[in-house]
This record gives structure tokens, C-alpha cells and sequence, in this order.
């Protein structure tokens, strides 16, 4: 054997590896300081190693270091540079983050973020602290962090059960990953226990509180354990990225991986069972593999499906399954054992007879001699299951002689017709070239009938050749003892040349097998990616799966509510199962756990984003039903047509999206358009109607009553177009941002009287109410907009509410907000149309005679949002008419100006100040 350095490695492996060093090179380097819970000493270590740095010259920045009182923790922090935190106001309150751009403009060399899963206050540039470091890392700035166990988002449920307590600050497992060093700070329960009592981690009521709950004895051991399995693994991936990158090929036994070999003789279950139960016992991983050679691929069907099942069995019980193809079963073992870096292979016990040892070492032998560094563990088997073994075999051998007997006449039919054949060539031909003749027809039987009939063909081509071409002819004596030796050269090169012809025969087969499979997802690819329409997709699906697994297929698409749809003409299909595998992201039907009594098998498409639909297939054979499935490279194969159909549906899925969104807004930009070249081109001769309107009634001579009241309807009328213009200007206006809110500390009163004479004539026969609280308090608002959200809602409440009735106007404080209704005792509003009242171009009642164009409360929407507030329609219920609420926020008005005491004075005596 080659030692490892003198392997040659993989061109592309290499070049992926330099491009991912280049890339490694110009980002920042991360270390993690890891431990089971606060107060283990994490921010103290890291500290510490910043000071050493420093010491030794390096360019280091504190970032943000939280402290949390700890004497000994603030004393580490002197001396070192910290970066000032950045102000932040928060619902009036100032708090203080981290500096992302001053620390990206100073780049430093190596900067220090404490508690790296920290969620960041409102109106910071990202939402997490590590998306900082993220930051930081791209721009080459090296960071030291720290982590507790239950951060981690993968264990952030598991840490909540054990303590019952749920952090909500949370970093996914991937950021932990990428990681360049990850350091573990680790002290026992009881030493972290005494420093709680000494103050060191909290203060003391904090901690006199955190030892009654999540600082308990059990739940730090249990956090322990937890802190050191993950960095085990993480030192685990570590390990197995280095063996990659130097291309060791020895196993390092530092995990507890197991390895099941599944045989084709019945057993292979109890072994399964075994290395279960025994990877269970070491908390360890643990593989299935059946190796399959030449032989074994001509096995009945029965035999074939019990392995598939017995492969199912380990994928139900968390093993990690794999068909190898390969004519050496313990090259092919002890190769998947080194690739997985796995110590520990499993194998059953077989019972081989003695002269099948001398002949052939058993599989376990040659594995020990291929890889002495690999342990090798014998399942023995229970009496009951020799008896299966002896019972399966028996039962096997029945069906497949009648299979086997023909190509073994075959076989020997061939080499007979060639020794006949080559009785006219004998005077021109040396036995030289005769005994070639029978070694080309060994080739052929082994090309087309397999390793067995070769065999067989050599053994009667040299029988064939003593009896016919060697002195003395037809008889099986010897006259020169050379022919001995011709005879043995012959019968060797027989079986060995059938032997190897075979093995390529078998190779070639799976190569071809597997070039298949790849030349189908490519074209099935190719043709996914260039349709833009859901059709496409069904039928290039349809088409593509029904050549790759000879089985009929159709697509099951959900509509909006997320109900499948069938297809017409297709398999009758049981929607019931594909909703359930839809619903549930699992696969359903025939080969699987959830009513495999039907026929049919059925295949979420899981897409990144969500499930785009169910792939129900039917195979074409009765016999094939569910046995396909339970090959694992078949099934991968179809998982991986079912992800790029997903990912096609997906894909045309949010074009669609995206064509609806740049379809809206072409129409909303040229609505706006519109709507601004309308109003201002209507708004000046409308003006001038108004003045000319208002001048008739009052012009000399007096009209007759007649044309007074023409006049008069014709002034309302032209005040009215003048309203429906401006509030089109005003949308126009307000949506394009021109705006500009002249806000001011003012009275909530004085807003609504002006709103309630300015409504007036709107408002003559309806009683008017108002609920103002006595103790409002000062708002920042713009009064003109205010009043203009006023005299809409209380016109539109005019408007749809008959003579009569009763319109009130209540404020009042509701948290951080002053809150403002409108509300009727009319009919109220349509059910289920709260929200849509607001948008525009939309009116109370789809066909009325009342007038308007339905504006007024977008323009509400629109005003009360630019002043931060909200507003909303609250629902209709009996006796009471429709109520629109809206909301400004508060703030803190500015204190009154002091007046002197002089001045206070002269002012109440009169006298000149």
C-alpha cells in the first residue's frame, strides 16, 4: 500500500480548496468562548487573552464588554481601549449599543463583543450583534465573542425543558459553526455554585433569586453536558475537515461511529437491531451498508426486497443507509469505513464451511487484513435466526436453478460447438491457435452470461481440447506430460480472464446505471430552467419522472386557501393521503410508515421558502409497488426530481409576485400622474365657478326666486367639485412626499371646535356630541392636517347616517397614545370591511347617489401615518353605527417659560414693565 502522501489528491477537491483559502484570507478570523451558563468565567477569559494580545502589540479595540458587576471582570478591562457606545433613543428612553461605524472606520486589527447572541435596540443597523460581527468579519477585523449553551438555537427548546425557563435571545447554530476557534470555559457545578454565594456572578438579591430557579445543581450539570457534546462535535467536524484537506486515509478513532454490514442472507436484521441498540449505548452515529456484487445482483426478487426492507429498518431506527456497488465487499467496506472516519464496523456471523474458507478468505478476514486499524465487532446469531438463515437459503436455492440452469448449457453448449467447429481448422491451424479459440469463447460467456457459466466454459473448453486435438485424440489420456501444463496455463487463464471479464461487465453496467441517472436530472434540469409558467412544470415533471422510474406521475398544486387541486384525467388519487403528506411535509402512500396499503406513493415538494405542491407517482409494475422506494439511491434520486421541481415552482411563483408588484406600481404611478395633472388643471377654473357663482346670487337687480335657487344649486354644486378636486391634490400631494408637517405642542380642543364649525353645513341635521377628557394633555401635531382628518371622518358619519342621528366626538389617553374616535348610532359599515374602507377609490356603498369618489379616508390614513399614528375602523356590533379611531403618539411637551416675579407683578398693578 502507497502511503497517504504519495496519493495523488482530486484536481477540483484542490482547486475548491485554494479558492476557499483565498476567500478564508481576506475575511476576519472568529473565536468563541464558550460555556455552560453565566458565570463560568467566558467575558473573564477572553478578557484576559485581549491583554496578552495587547502585551504583545497587537491593534485591539473593546467593542462592548458587559461587566454585570463582576470586580474581577472590571479589573481585567483596565487599560485596554474601548470603543464609546453609540446613543440610542428608544420610546423616550436613551440606551447605548454598540458603535458599528465608528469601529469600521477606526479598524482596528481585533475588536471584543461580549455576548454574542444579543438582540440590538430598535433603529441600530441590524437587529443581532453577531449580523455586527458578520460585518465586522467581512471588512477583515478579527473578534473575540462569547456564547452561553442556551443561545444556541438548535438547543435553545432542549434548555428550556431542562430549566424551564426559555431565553429569548437566540444565535443559529450556523454562525457557531463557521467559527474559527471555538475556546470551551468550563468549572464544575459546585465551584460555580460557591461563586454565585460569593457575589461573583450576580448581585447578591439577583442571585439569591437565580439559585432558587435556573441556577440549581441539576440544571447546571445537565447545561454542563450539554456545553460539552456540542463542542465535541464541533471538534468532531473539525477533525474530519483536516483529515479532508491533508487527504488521510487511516481511521483516527476519536469518535464512536458504527458501521452494520448487511449481508443477503437472512440475519441481517438481528444485526441491524445489535448495532441499534449498541449506538444507542454509546450515544454514537451509526451506518448501514450493503455491498453489491455481480453475484448478489442476480439474486430472485424475494431475496432482493427482504435486504431493501432490512436497509428501511436501519433508516427507521437513524442509521445512515448506502447501496455500494463493488465485486470486493471488503474493499468496498473498509473504503466507506475510512471516508466516514468510522472506528467500529459490525458484521454478522456467518456458517461457511471449511473448504469454502480454504478456497475464499470470508469477508470479515479480509477487512482485518485490509484495515488492522479498524475494530471489527462479530454479531453472534440466535438459534432462531440460523434456523430463518437455513430456511431462507433452502427456499432460495428452489426458484433460482430453473433461472440459472440455462446459461450454465449455454455456456457449455459454447465452448462443445467451438472444439466442433475447430475440427476443419486443425490442419491449418497450430493447437496454439485452437486453445486461443477456446480462451475468446471463455471471454464471450463471461461478457454475456456472467463469472458462473465462464467457469464452467473453461473447465469444458480444456476438457473438449485433451479429448479432441491432443495425441492420442479421443481419449482423455495424456501422451506428453507438456499438456499437463498446457492444460493447467488454460484453465487458469480461463477463470481468470471469466473471472475479471465479468467484473468489468458488472462495473460497466453500474457506471451506465449511474450515467443514466445523472443524464436525467441534467436534461430535467435544463428544461426546468428556462419555463415561466406552472403548466410547464407538470409536464416536463410528468414526462421526465415517467422515464426515470417507469411509473406514472402527476402534480397536486395548492390554492390560495392551501388545498391541493386535482388534475383532470389523472390516476384516481386519494386527496385525503396527499393533503395529509402536503400538510405534514412527509412523504405518504406505498414504501412508506403512513398507509402504505396504497398504491400509489406521494411526495411533498419542499421548496426553501415553503411546500410547493405533492408529486403523486403510480409504478407501472403491480410487483414494484413500494420496493423501489426502498432502495435509498432511488429514493435520493427522486427526492432530488422532487427539489427541483419545487424550486421550478418556486422560481415562477415569485415571478408571478414580481410581475404583479411591478404591474401595481405602473399603475399606481400613473394613477398618480393622473390624479396631480386633474387637479391642477380643474382646480383654477373651478375656483373661478365658485366666485362667479357666489357674485350671481348677490348681483343687482335681485334674481327672481327662481334663478335664485339655480344660482344657489349651482354654488353648492361647484363647492362641492371644489372639495372632490382638492382632496385629489391632496392625495396626489401627500403620496409624493411633498408634505412638509408643521408640527406643534397644542390642544386637542381647539382642533376639534374648528373641525365642527368648518362641518357645519354638513352637520345641520345631525346632533352633535363631544366626549373630550378634562385632563388632555398637550400634542405635537400639525393642526391644519388634524383638522382635515376631522372634517372627513365627521362628514363621511354625516354622510352615511340619516337625518337625525347622533354624531359624537370622544378623545382620550390610552397608553402612549391619545386616542381620538368618531363614532354614529347609523346603520355602520359593511362586515368585512374595515380595512378596505381606507384604500382608495373606495366608497361606503359600491353604488350610491351619495357624492364623493371615496378619497377622504385615504387621506385620513395617510395624514394620521405621517404623524407616526395609527388609524383604523373598529367592527360593527348591534345598536351601535360605524366608529373610526385613530391615534397620535405622546410625547413630552416642553416645560412652560418661567415669568418673573417683578413682571408678574407689574402686569396684575398695571404698571408699565
Amino acid at each position: 500500500m502507497l502511503p497517504n502522501d504519495s496519493q495523488r489528491p482530486d484536481p477540483d477537491a484542490l482547486l475548491a480548496q485554494v479558492q476557499a483559502q483565498e476567500k478564508k484570507a481576506a475575511r476576519g478570523r472568529l473565536r468563541i468562548y464558550f460555556g455552560a451558563s453565566a458565570g463560568v468565567g467566558k467575558t473573564y477569559a477572553m478578557l484576559a487573552a485581549a491583554r496578552k494580545l495587547l502585551a504583545d502589540g497587537q491593534d485591539l479595540l473593546v467593542g462592548v464588554v458587559e461587566t454585570h458587576g463582576r470586580q474581577d471582570t472590571a479589573a481585567q478591562l483596565d487599560g485596554l481601549p474601548v470603543l464609546p457606545l453609540k446613543a440610542i433613543e428608544y420610546r423616550g428612553k436613551t440606551l447605548f449599543e454598540f458603535d458599528l461605524d465608528e469601529a469600521l472606520l477606526r479598524a482596528p486589527s481585533l475588536i471584543l463583543m461580549d455576548e454574542l447572541a444579543h438582540s440590538n435596540v430598535a433603529g441600530s443597523r441590524h437587529p443581532k450583534r453577531w449580523q455586527d460581527v458578520e460585518e465586522l468579519l467581512a471588512a477583515g477585523i478579527d473578534v473575540l465573542s462569547t456564547v452561553n449553551v442556551q443561545h444556541l438555537e438548535s438547543l435553545n427548546d432542549v434548555v428550556g425543558g431542562i430549566t424551564g425557563v426559555r431565553v429569548a435571545e437566540t444565535l443559529p447554530d450556523t454562525v457557531f459553526d463557521r467559527a474559527d476557534e471555538v475556546v470551551l470555559v468550563d468549572i464544575p457545578a459546585d465551584e460555580l455554585l460557591r461563586r454565585l454565594k460569593q457575589g461573583k456572578v450576580y448581585q447578591p438579591q439577583q442571585a439569591e433569586r437565580a439559585s432558587q430557579h435556573f441556577f440549581r445543581k441539576g440544571n447546571l450539570i445537565a447545561l454542563r453536558e450539554l456545553a460539552l457534546r456540542r463542542t465535541a462535535d464541533r471538534v468532531q467536524d473539525d477533525v474530519q475537515a483536516y483529515r479532508v484537506e491533508k487527504s488521510i486515509n487511516p481511521v483516527w478513532k476519536t469518535g464512536a461511529a458504527l458501521l452494520a454490514c448487511v449481508g443477503p442472507h437472512a440475519g441481517g436484521e438481528h444485526v441491524i437491531r445489535s448495532t441499534a441498540r449498541l449506538a444507542s449505548q454509546l450515544n454514537a452515529e451509526w451506518h448501514a451498508l450493503y455491498v453489491e456484487t455481480p453475484r448478489l445482483q442476480r439474486l430472485p426478487a424475494r431475496e432482493r426486497e427482504r435486504i431493501l426492507k432490512t436497509l428501511k429498518l436501519a433508516q427507521d431506527l437513524g442509521a445512515r443507509t448506502a447501496i455500494v456497488p463493488s465485486a470486493d465487499i471488503a474493499g468496498a467496506v473498509v473504503e466507506y469505513a475510512r471516508n466516514a472516519n468510522i472506528s467500529k464496523v459490525i458484521v454478522g456471523r456467518g456458517r461457511t464451511s471449511v473448504l469454502a474458507r480454504l478456497w475464499q478468505a470470508p469477508p470479515s478476514v479480509r477487512m482485518a487484513s485490509l484495515a488492522p486499524d479498524i475494530d471489527l465487532i462479530e454479531v453472534g446469531l440466535p438459534p432462531a435466526d440460523a434456523a430463518l438463515r437455513r430456511a431462507a437459503g433452502d427456499d432460495a436455492q428452489a426458484p433460482r436453478r430453473p433461472s440459472r440452469h440455462w446459461r450454465y448449457l449455454l455456456a457449455a453448449g459454447a465452448s462443445l460447438g467451438t472444439a466442433l467447429a475447430s475440427v476443419p481448422l486443425q490442419p491449418y491451424l497450430d493447437l496454439a491457435n485452437i486453445a486461443m479459440l477456446s480462451l475468446l469463447t471463455v471471454v464471450l460467456v463471461a461478457v454475456r452470461l456472467g463469472r458462473g457459466p465462464a467457469a464452467l466454459a473453461s473447465l469444458v473448453g480444456v476438457a473438449c481440447f485433451d479429448f479432441i486435438f491432443v495425441p492420442p485424440r479421443f481419449s482423455f489420456a495424456v501422451g506428453d506430460f507438456q499438456y499437463v501444463i498446457t492444460f493447467g496455463v488454460m484453465l487458469a487463464v480461463g477463470l481468470i480472464t471469466g473471472h475479471l471479464t465479468a467484473g468489468l461487465r458488472f462495473q460497466a453496467r453500474v457506471a451506465s446505471h449511474r450515467e443514466a441517472r445523472a443524464r436525467a436530472l441534467y436534461e430535467f434540469s435544463r428544461e426546468l430552467s428556462g419555463v415561466l409558467q406552472t403548466e410547464q412544470i407538470f409536464d416536463i415533471t410528468k414526462s421526465a419522472i415517467e422515464r426515470a422510474f417507469r411509473a406514472r406521475a402527476t402534480l397536486l398544486l395548492p390554492d390560495d386557501e392551501g388545498s391541493l387541486q386535482t388534475s383532470n384525467g389523472g390516476e384516481p388519487l386519494d386527496i385525503g393521503i396527499a393533503q395529509w403528506a402536503f400538510d405534514h411535509a412527509q412523504a405518504a402512500g406505498t414504501g412508506t410508515d403512513t398507509l402504505p396499503a396504497s398504491p400509489i406513493f406521494y411526495l411533498p415538494l419542499i421548496a426553501p421558502m415553503r411546500t410547493r405542491g405533492v408529486l403523486a407517482l403510480l409504478p407501472l409494475e403491480a410487483a414494484q409497488h413500494g420496493r423501489w422506494l426502498l432502495v435509498p439511491e432511488q429514493r435520493q434520486h427522486l427526492d432530488t426530481f422532487a427539489a427541483l421541481a419545487a424550486i421550478a415552482l418556486e422560481r415562477v411563483h415569485y415571478i408571478d409576485v414580481a410581475q404583479g408588484a411591478l404591474l401595481q406600481m405602473e399603475s399606481e404611478r400613473l394613477r398618480n400622474s393622473l390624479l396631480a395633472a386633474l387637479s391642477h388643471d380643474l382646480r383654477t377654473p373651478l375656483t373661478s365657478l365658485v366666485g362667479l357663482a357666489e357674485s350671481l346670487a348677490l348681483s343687482r337687480p335681485a334674481l327672481s326666486a327662481a334663478q335664485l335657487d339655480m344660482a344657489r344649486s349651482l354654488q353648492s354644486e361647484t363647492v362641492r367639485m371644489s372639495a372632490l378636486v382638492a382632496n385629489l391634490l391632496d392625495m396626489a400631494r401627500i403620496e409624493s412626499g411633498q408634505v412638509r408637517l408643521n408640527l406643534q405642542w397644542q390642544a386637542l380642543e381647539e382642533v376639534v371646535g374648528s373641525a365642527l364649525r368648518a362641518s357645519g353645513p354638513q352637520l345641520q341635521q345631525h346632533a352633535v356630541q363631544t366626549q373630550l377628557a378634562p385632563d388632555l394633555p398637550l400634542v405635537r401635531y400639525d393642526a391644519v392636517l388634524i383638522e382635515r382628518v376631522l372634517c372627513n371622518l365627521l362628514e363621511n358619519a354625516a354622510k352615511y347616517t340619516p337625518p337625525g342621528s347622533t354624531i359624537t366626538v370622544a378623545a382620550g389617553v390610552h397608553g402612549q397614545f391619545l386616542q381620538v374616535r368618531v363614532f354614529d348610532d347609523g346603520p355602520g359599515l359593511p362586515p368585512g370591511r374595515e380595512e378596505a374602507i381606507f384604500e382608495k377609490f373606495t366608497r361606503g356603498e359600491r353604488e350610491s347617489n351619495k357624492p364623493g369618489v371615496g378619497l377622504g379616508l385615504a387621506i385620513c390614513r395617510a395624514i394620521v401615518e405621517a404623524h407616526g399614528g395609527t388609524i383604523h375602523a373598529q367592527p360593527h356590533t348591534p345598536g351601535q353605527g360605524a366608529a373610526i379611531v385613530f391615534s397620535l403618539p405622546l410625547g413630552t411637551p416642553p416645560a412652560p417659560p418661567e415669568i418673573e416675579l417683578d413682571d408678574a407683578n407689574d402686569h396684575e398693578t398695571g404698571k408699565p414693565s
